[in-house]
């Protein structure tokens, strides 16, 4: 049985949705600490004046840096962040081939004013992988199971309990894994290899570094061609992004 484990994204990229398809079963790990500076509140869409980071606001009270889990973090509604998100997306692929295809059910997500970033981000993750023609994993949540300990002690205690027998990861994850751990407890390990081929985007040059957003709009229901590994891989410039995002 195929497992994924891997922190809640806000729109993430096309890399991210790779990894939800090749997994049987799809962990949100959303009782880690909480990183200000990675992406689970945060990505990057093209504009005519080159790319934009989107940032959820969230709120800074009682946040304590590498303590506060993801779970807890909650959605700074103060700020009118959703006119704001929708009026650049619209603003950015309103002219793209398939933005209307797209735009009515994702806005319905947008729109529901939700307390906690996780429960936001996970949402619309599930709901864009359904747009990619993914129905196959089953997606859970760290937090309802019971998670201890520290890097593969961790993630034994998610592993374990689900029965899986293989388990996928990014390639960051060699700076920290006990694949001979994981090995003893009867689990293979598979590190992604990622490197997708370019696709036709409003306002050159090519962008890679950018949401799956900016795929779907421009492609549409070809979009899973540009990221399943049936087709010829250039592996140059993903590993350093992908990495980061990780």
């Amino acid at each position: 049985m195929n497992c994924v484990i891997t922190q809640p994204n806000y729109i993430p990229w096309r890399g991210y949705f790779h990894q939800i398809r090749k997994a049987d079963v799809f962990v949100f790990y959303d009782d880690v600490q909480y990183d200000r500076r990675g992406w689970r509140n945060r990505n990057r869409i093209k504009t005519s004046n080159g790319p934009v980071w989107l940032t959820i606001p969230v709120m800074n009270k009682g946040v304590q840096v590498n303590r506060t889990p993801i779970n807890q973090i909650q959605i700074d509604w103060t700020q009118n962040w959703v006119r704001k998100h929708w009026a650049t997306i619209e603003q950015s692929y309103g002219k793209a081939p398939y933005f209307n295809h797209y735009a009515s059910g994702l806005k319905d997500i947008y729109e529901q004013r939700v307390e906690f970033l996780a429960d936001f981000t996970i949402a619309l993750t599930i709901h864009l992988a359904k747009a990619l023609g993914i129905t196959g994993p089953r997606f859970i949540r760290s937090s309802s199971l019971h998670t201890e300990g520290m890097k593969t002690d961790r993630l034994l205690t998610i592993l374990k309990p689900l029965a899986a027998t293989h388990y996928i990861t990014g390639p960051s994850a060699k700076a920290y894994l006990d694949e001979d751990q994981l090995a003893n407890c009867g689990i293979s390990t598979e590190y992604m290899l990622y490197g997708y081929p370019p696709y036709n985007q409003f306002y050159p040059p090519y962008e890679l570094q950018v949401s799956i957003l900016d795929l779907l709009f421009m492609q549409g229901p070809a979009s899973p061609r540009y990221i399943w590994p049936d087709l010829l891989i250039n592996k140059e410039n993903t590993s350093d992004f992908m990495d980061s995002q990780r």
